[in-house]
């Protein structure tokens, strides 16, 4: 039944005319009793399906709804309309899937993000949303392609652990235990997870980085890329509460190596998108377009996508210290006149993205990577530099969305990784196993994170990042 099915973007892309052809897809319209606009998810481009007067029965007619999912024979011929080079000339219709038009909530009309994310079962069957998966698709691919490619090894990383990597303790708990009060409890009334089904405290992963740095110890290059977690209480458009992360750890490598790393890594994905993925993009940059000028003056970008793609694709990274870029801040005018939400008053602040983003589109004009962040800011395992006061960490910048790639060296000398986790309270008998990295065959070492959906947001323009994962989790939000 299936197998002589052609997709409706090879047809649309073809030279070829005046041949049979099957195709299979969701009827988005269906006008004057005659001309279907057929889609099958391949393209956001419909095919005009022509069913020809007096050709069919009526009962058929009457099941062509909008949602309605057809098989259709035919030839495909050049076009007469405007708007298309081909239609198909239908010689065979059968309705594989009928659909209540009455009650099918997608109708030919203009939908809002926020309704949309109510039915997000439903969703994929727009022209935004068929555009966003498809470009989101192209970037795992290029992902996977530039560290393959490069001879890394992709590790599956655990996605339930006994570890917290952040040291953040944001973090959802994974048990068999009984909720009603009546788990086992230890002398001092805490809950003994004894009995549990690990035999002792877990939770949902946070990042793949510290099993990473095992598997590097091993095989030099490695990369992971899964699902993570944070039980972070953040009702915004920039946080998940489930997040697909990459993160590459290289034997052998320092900052620099891991700067030069992350820039490339960047660059090569948005361009793989951008060459396979133009009509979706433009798409995009065009509905993007038309949400800016919805916006008053003073708050709309001063890029469009594609300029905003182009401009990290083709301009070199400008590097410089935190140390610096406070100094800058503190300096701006946007400072001075207070337009910042947070006010810079001195070194040792975390940045905020509205600083972030004044560096990248307003003082530099082109991508940054700061480097060198105060110790007290950053995790246990960076690497202390020789001032004591910060570590060798480092924080890609983009336009629109502030910092997309966090990474750092690794503190690779023992002594140095105990006496930063004793100063954090972290316990070195539960991370035993991460120390002997550092006791067996120790080696300079680096990473960086990137949240995938961070990138799919910046590579797409949308606003809120629950618009490109395919079902979101976000406080009390757990639908699908």
């Amino acid at each position: 039944m299936f197998n002589k099915r052609v997709k409706i973007k090879t047809l649309l892309a073809g030279d070829k005319t005046n041949f049979e052809a099957t195709v299979m897809g969701w009827v988005r319209t269906f006008r004057n009793n005659q001309f279907i606009a057929l889609n099958d998810g391949s393209t956001n481009n419909n095919l005009q399906v022509v069913t020809g007067l007096g050709l069919f029965d009526e009962k058929i007619l009457k099941r062509l709804t909008t949602g309605a999912c057809i098989k259709v024979t035919g030839e495909l011929v050049p076009s007469l309309g405007k708007g298309q080079k081909v239609e198909l000339k239908a010689t065979a219709i059968e309705i594989l899937g009928d659909s209540d038009a009455e009650k099918f909530p997608l109708q030919p009309k203009k939908h809002s993000l926020e309704f949309l994310r109510e039915i997000a079962h439903l969703r994929f069957r727009t022209n935004t949303f068929g555009a966003i998966f498809r470009v989101r698709h192209s970037l795992a691919f290029a992902i996977h392609k530039f560290f393959n490619d490069k001879g890394f090894v992709y590790l599956h990383t655990p996605i339930i652990t006994a570890s917290d990597a952040e040291g953040a303790g944001e973090m959802f708990r994974v048990t068999t235990l009984p909720l009603d009060g009546t788990a086992p409890k230890n002398e001092d009334g805490s809950i003994s997870f004894k009995d549990d089904f690990f035999g002792r405290s877990t939770n949902l992963t946070v990042s793949g980085q510290l099993e990473g740095e095992l598997a590097a110890m091993a095989f030099s290059d490695v990369y992971t890329f899964g699902p993570t977690f944070r039980a972070e209480n953040s009702n915004t458009t920039r946080h998940l509460a489930e997040f697909w992360m990459i993160e590459p750890e290289v034997a052998f490598n320092d900052l620099e190596d891991n700067m030069n790393l992350a820039e490339e890594f960047i660059r090569y994905v948005i361009k793989y998108a951008m060459e396979h993925n133009k009509e979706d993009l433009e798409f995009l940059a065009q509905r993007l377009t038309e949400e800016e000028n919805q916006k008053p003056q003073a708050e709309r970008s001063e890029m469009g996508l594609l300029d905003k793609l182009n401009f990290v694709v083709d301009n070199d990274f400008e590097r410089l210290t935190y140390t610096e870029a406070i100094e800058i801040l503190k300096e701006s005018n946007h400072n001075k006149k207070k337009k910042f939400q947070y006010l810079i008053e001195g070194w040792g602040v975390d940045l905020q993205s509205e600083h972030e983003r004044y560096l990248v589109e307003k003082h530099f004009k082109k991508p940054v990577i700061l480097t060198n962040y105060p110790k007290d800011i950053k995790s246990f395992y960076m690497r202390l530099n020789d001032d004591g006061k910060t570590v060798a960490a480092m924080d890609i910048l983009a336009p629109g969305i502030g910092e997309i790639v966090g990474g750092s060296q690794r503190e690779e000398r023992l002594d140095k990784l105990t006496a930063r986790m004793a100063e954090m309270h972290i316990p070195a008998e539960e991370l035993n196993w991460y120390l002997d990295t550092r006791r067996f065959g120790s080696c300079p070492h680096a990473g960086f994170g990137l949240g995938f959906e961070r990138l799919v947001q910046f590579v797409t323009g949308m606003g809120n990042i629950r618009d490109v994962i395919p079902f979101p989790r976000y406080p009390k939000s757990a639908e699908f």
